[in-house]
């Protein structure tokens, strides 16, 4: 049986985005060694998996990028969940502008035409989580990589549905927003797998529940 993999960035003071979904944070900190280490990650799954409000701003950026990040993430077969049954497309969100800022910011090659990638016509769960993601574990291949968003990925923590967890923790303390271990039911007691440390700050912490 295959594993679920969460994968998130995360500030230091465990938010993984802002009140209203801001993660331009995340960029000020990634250098390339961090880059390296993600797509790492990206290619070791057989599957992403995102909830639909990440869907719907990552199916607008992604087709038409060139960095390093776009090969497995247009590649790799998506799966969306959806209390709706249905999946959008047109992202217009801050995610997706986030992603732009970076684009620009990093002087990337111009983004090439539009294909018809793995983002078209993705299936949509929506059906009990629970359920769904045993489904999923229990189909053959690569493991599950969890891409969040925060909803998303909290629903996963709260009913004890991760395996692994990655979670590229950045040197900011936001405040306040959206933390990924809201809501808990009891304490979740993590084992440390692996810890790597990279030049601009960001620690990835490889931890599987115990």
């Amino acid at each position: 049986m295959r594993k679920l993999i969460l994968k998130m960035s995360v500030s230091v003071d465990g938010f993984v985005a802002g009140l209203n979904g801001e993660v331009g944070w995340i960029f000020k900190s990634t250098d390339d060694a961090t880059i390296a280490w993600i797509v790492d990650t990206l290619w070791c799954a057989g599957v992403h998996i995102m909830g639909s409000r990440t869907f719907h701003d990552m199916a607008a950026y992604w087709p038409t990028a060139t960095d390093k990040f776009a090969a497995p993430m247009n590649e790799i077969p998506k799966r969306v969940f959806s209390r709706t049954g249905r999946a959008d497309i047109t992202g217009t969100g801050s995610t997706t502008q986030a992603l732009k800022d970076a684009r620009r910011a990093r002087a990337h090659t111009p983004a090439a035409a539009s294909t018809d990638s793995s983002w078209s016509h993705v299936p949509v769960a929506g059906g009990e989580l629970a359920t769904e993601i045993a489904r999923l574990k229990a189909e053959p291949g690569k493991n599950i990589l969890a891409h969040g968003g925060a909803r998303f990925a909290q629903s996963l923590v709260r009913e004890n549905l991760v395996d692994e967890y990655r979670l590229v923790v950045h040197p900011v303390a936001l405040g306040q927003g959206l933390a990924l271990f809201a809501d808990l039911p009891a304490p979740l007691h993590l084992q440390l797998l692996s810890s790597t440390a990279f030049g601009a700050g960001v620690v990835a912490n490889v931890y599987r529940p115990v």
